[in-house]
């Protein structure tokens, strides 16, 4: 086994989730692709004490479901095996392991909305769980052939990427990314009590509200990896247009040049210039799935290009990126919604964040 997976499950089961006796761990994969890093978590987690049981998808499971179905009850039934380990784990470690990024791309976006139900049911258990602090979960990627491909690069390269990215080649990871939690925090402390936050560039001229709202410091615990700072606006406050850089990607569907209009929190206007019909369809999904539940910004200087997974690409140090639909409790957001899909602008050519009036970021930089 790669001597980096060994590295990267001691430090999701050691630091990630501080993995302790007694813990009850799930670890969910996929699809069977990540097998060796689903065995390096299984054996950590024995190791600390901790009760592990592991949950693999099937390969393609989705597009099987699709292709067998179109009962919307069929499609969107929750799996009442991950339902009682949603209810009932201390941990949940979730591994993507995507072997085609684009499987789902053919399919009618009405009945991927009705596969997403399950799913979407279980991440807002999830949400609530973490919300009230009784539920420690990360999100984390093995690399395969298939985001190799979409990210324009061999699997060796890939695999190079996401464990860089991870900091797993560093003698000690854990050091590392307490730097991180050290450097995001100064930005999270500073923005305690603000009010008012403006982006604007050449893509973006947005407003809205942070009054209330908490700013979290994202440094390798929910996600690995890591590096970000979220809030969650005040869902009324959103005004403004933004032309999202990148493509975006929800539900195994490529989105390209989405732009947004917000009128009180509203996205009261949207087009794209490929699949616009998917993305109407999931602006309609519920009432919340046209206001953000979620305004970051990337802080992982390690995360330079764009490779279609948003675990890294919202990472991008240098952007900003916002979600439409559920938001995180813990920053004190309220919109609720069965999606959560994170669109990314990039700000390094010119674009500003300006803070109760005062200039915070400038071309991809904080400068406080």
């Amino acid at each position: 086994m790669d001597k980096r997976i060994e590295k990267m499950a001691r430090t999701l089961i050691n630091y990630s989730t501080a993995a302790k006796p007694g813990d009850k761990i799930l670890i969910r994969a996929t699809s069977p692709a990540a097998e060796p890093l689903v065995q390096a978590l299984y054996q950590e987690a024995l190791r600390a004490g901790a009760y592990a049981f592991t949950y693999t998808h099937l390969r393609d499971e989705d597009s099987l479901a699709l292709e067998a179905t179109d009962n919307p009850a069929l499609l969107g039934a929750v799996n009442p095996m991950l339902e009682l380990m949603y209810q009932n784990a201390d941990i949940v470690i979730r591994i993507e392991a995507s072997e085609n990024l684009r499987a789902l791309s053919d399919y009618p976006p009405n009945l991927q909305k009705a596969r997403a139900k399950g799913l979407s049911d279980l991440m807002s258990m999830q949400m609530r769980r973490e919300g009230e602090g009784s539920l420690r979960r990360c999100t984390t990627l093995f690399p395969t052939q298939g985001y190799a491909q979409t990210a324009g690069m061999s699997l060796q390269q890939y695999q190079d990427f996401v464990y860089h990215a991870c900091k797993v080649h560093l003698d000690d990871p854990v050091a590392a990314w307490k730097q991180v939690e050290a450097e995001q925090q100064r930005l999270v402390d500073y923005l305690a009590g603000k009010k008012h936050l403006r982006a604007r560039g050449s893509n973006i001229d947005i407003e809205l509200s942070i009054a209330g709202r908490s700013f979290i410091n994202a440094k390798g615990d929910a996600n690995f990896p890591d590096g970000e700072i979220f809030t969650g606006p005040v869902e009324d406050s959103v005004n403004g247009w933004v032309k999202f850089t990148y493509p975006a990607y929800y539900g195994g569907n490529e989105v390209i040049g989405v732009e947004l209009n917000f009128e009180n929190g509203r996205v009261v206007k949207a087009a794209a210039q490929k699949n616009q019909e998917y993305l109407l369809n999931a602006l309609d999904t519920d009432a919340g799935s046209r206001y953000l539940g979620e305004f970051a910004i990337g802080a992982n200087k390690d995360i330079q290009r764009f490779t279609g997974s948003i675990l890294f690409d919202e990472k991008i140090g240098g952007t900003i990126h916002m979600a439409l639909g559920q938001g995180y409790a813990k920053t004190g957001s309220v919109n609720a919604s069965a999606i959560h899909w994170d669109m990314i602008c990039d700000m390094r050519d010119g674009g500003e964040i300006l803070v109760d009036g005062e200039l915070f970021y400038k071309n991809g930089a904080f400068i406080i």
